[in-house]
């Protein structure tokens, strides 16, 4: 499995809109922007703290803005395998 198949299955296991922003496969860092569902009614620290216990366990850094004024998402992560 690669690393951005291992990101969406993070991200649907989380079950959260996601969309990559920027995606490095030769240096493999990433930034993805992610949003809540509609019906999702979890806190948005308690998604990103369950994402960030994700990706720490898959060996990614973990980079988070909650809430970034510059682009449409309730979360902007960067990401990179360590």
């Amino acid at each position: 499995m690669n690393e951005r198949q291992l990101i969406q299955e993070i991200l649907n296991t989380v079950d959260i809109l996601y969309e990559f922003k920027n995606a490095d496969e030769d240096t493999k860092e990433y930034t993805l922007l992610l949003t809540r569902q509609d019906n999702d009614t979890r806190e948005l620290a308690t998604v990103n703290s369950e994402m960030k216990r994700y990706f720490q366990e898959a060996n990614f850094t973990y980079d988070e803005t909650l809430n970034p004024s510059d682009d449409n998402a309730e979360i902007k992560v960067d990401i990179a395998r360590k």
